[in-house]
């Protein structure tokens, strides 16, 4: 399943080549962590956790610094 991760930064618009004015959404794509890796055995489905963007060590819970100390 392909697919981009990111956040959006706005909207801006472009010209077709046929001069058409197109709306055009700005994302910021930045690099993702792999947080969690889900398994049927375990979990009963298989998945992945992902994480994108910073926040401070002040501002995250305890539950999601356990995640990520894994």
């Amino acid at each position: 399943m392909p697919g981009l991760i990111g956040r959006k930064i706005g909207m801006t618009s472009v010209f077709s080549a046929d001069g058409k004015n197109v709306p055009c959404t700005v994302i910021e794509a930045g690099p993702c962590v792999v947080t969690q890796v889900k398994s049927v055995e375990k979990d009963g489905y298989k998945a992945v956790q992902l994480a994108f963007g910073e926040k401070k060590e002040k501002n995250t819970t305890k539950p999601m610094m356990g995640i990520f100390k894994k």
